[in-house]
Parts: C-alpha cells; structure tokens; sequence
C-alpha cells in the first residue's frame, strides 16, 4: 500500500498506529484476527519500523550495525554482501557518525534486508536517497512483495509499486475540534 498526501494528513501517524507505538483513537488493530496488544512482543518480531530517524548508533561501525540487525532476529549474514545492495560495503568500518544523510539513510533501510519481516513499514523511506540508492530500495520493495511480504509506504514523491493499492490521507477530513470556554 502506498499512502499519499501533504504534510500533516497523517501518513506518519498512520504507521505508527500500524506498528503499535501509537494506540488507536478508536477500535482496534489486528493480524489474523487477534488483537496486536494481546502480543505486542510477537507484533513488532513480525515488521520492520523506518521512520524518519534512521536509529543508528553512532558509535557503532556501519558492520556492526547490520550484525547487530541481524542478531537481533537470530540471522547470521554475510555483511559485505549486505552492505553491497546499497554500496556501502567500504564503509564497513566506518562509524556510523562519519555517514552522509544518504548512507545514513541507506544504512537504516538495510535493516530490511538483514532480517527477514513478513511486514515493512516505510516513511518517506526515499528521504535523502540519490537514482541508484532509490532504485536499489524498489528492487528489495519488489523482491520482498514477490516473496509475499507486505509493504505500507508513505510518500510525497511519486512511486510506482505495481498491484500496490494507493490511500489518499487528504481524501479524508479529520473531524473538527470544537473547545468550548
């Protein structure tokens, strides 16, 4: 799914509520028609979450990082590899506080694919990503989709995911706030 609109329509929001870091305003989320509080643990073990911060370590290598991605869901990878689907295998050894906004960005988008999640959840993933790096995401996008992943992408830039459906936020009015003194 790829939801659109400006600023402030609630993209953000959106996913936060479908990855369970927000509760809902009203009813609830499921997954196979079990509420997602009844386990959050199990909820978050099956998404990957890319917000707008990259949550990098600065200390930490750029390796490192996707070691410990890796672990985090008990993968063994081979890193060089990984850092090859975004071109930044010399940077390896590099702390992830020297990294551009593109590498930080490419970084954290390799999270995806460093541990395998049935479920991605991107915001405004392409966010300081240059040609190559953009069409290197909608390559891991179309693979994970093959593979029978699900994606909920929100975008200001236009983005072509084929059979994807598209959500417009600024289709829907937010109900209005009435405050009486």
């Amino acid at each position: 799914m790829v939801l659109a609109g400006p600023n402030g329509s609630g993209k953000s929001s959106l996913l936060r509520v479908l990855a369970g870091l927000t509760p809902p305003e009203a009813g609830k989320l499921t997954w196979n028609g079990a509420d997602i509080t009844e386990d959050r643990g199990e909820h978050h073990r099956r998404l990957h979450f890319v917000g707008h911060s990259d949550a990098l370590k600065p200390v930490l290598s750029v390796g490192e990082m996707v070691g410990f991605w890796a672990g985090m869901h008990g993968q063994t990878v081979d890193i060089h590899a990984i850092l090859g689907k975004f071109g930044l295998e010399k940077a390896v050894k590099l702390p992830c506080r020297y990294l551009s906004a593109g590498q930080k960005r490419r970084l954290a988008l390799l999270r995806l694919i460093s541990s395998p999640a049935p479920l991605w959840l991107l915001d405004e993933p392409l966010t300081s990503l240059d040609t190559e790096a953009t069409e290197q995401l909608l390559a891991a996008i179309a693979a994970h989709r093959a593979e029978g992943g699900s994606i909920v992408l929100s975008t200001h830039a236009p983005v072509e995911l084929p059979g994807a459906v598209r959500l417009s936020l600024a289709d829907f009015r937010p109900a209005r706030l009435v405050i009486e003194a």
